[in-house]
């Protein structure tokens, strides 16, 4: 299952240091997860500081 982030995202760019398959990138406001390119594996969820990404 994907991960996605709530808008509680801080945009510290914890998320997007440790993805193992580079599905995190910064967007407008926050940073996004590309769907097609998550797998699951929740090392985001691990990492953020705020708890932001979360399973779909």
């Amino acid at each position: 299952m994907a991960f996605v982030i709530k808008d509680t995202c801080i945009s510290c760019g914890a998320c997007m240091d440790i993805c193992p398959v580079q599905a995190i990138s910064e967007g407008e406001t926050q940073y996004v997860i590309d769907e097609n390119a998550c797998i699951g594996c929740g090392a985001c969820q691990g990492a953020c500081p705020v708890g932001a990404p979360e399973e779909e």
